[in-house]
């Protein structure tokens, strides 16, 4: 009987995180999932991108997150207050920046 040569528990991951030919890395699926999520790559990247999300089970999960997110976004049926959002963009820049304590937003006079 002839045995198949396994590939080693190391050569799979470092396949994983670099990537191959044929199917995206880790860090090419976290820099374009976005843009994969909304149909914007090309049909060679989405490919690449499709092949590595049948196999990893972190971007697997983060892609199903995102995934997620954008159809109760999409099930939304009120108009998303401008305020709201501009009061998260905010928190969000504060965090991006380093800020410890970002600003609270001002107090609701209703």
């Amino acid at each position: 009987m002839t045995r198949t040569p396994r590939t080693s528990l190391f050569t799979r991951i470092a396949m994983r995180l670099m990537g191959r030919g044929d199917e995206a890395s880790c860090a090419e699926v976290a820099d374009h999932l976005q843009a994969y999520l909304d149909g914007h790559t090309d049909p060679e990247q989405m490919q690449r991108i499709a092949k590595h999300l049948e196999h990893c089970r972190h971007c697997g999960l983060e892609h199903r997150t995102y995934t997620e997110i954008k159809s109760a976004l999409t099930r939304q049926s009120e108009p998303v207050d401008a305020d709201a959002v501009r009061r998260l963009t905010d928190f969000g820049q504060a965090l991006l920046h380093g800020e410890d304590r970002p600003v609270p937003p001002p107090a609701d006079d209703r």
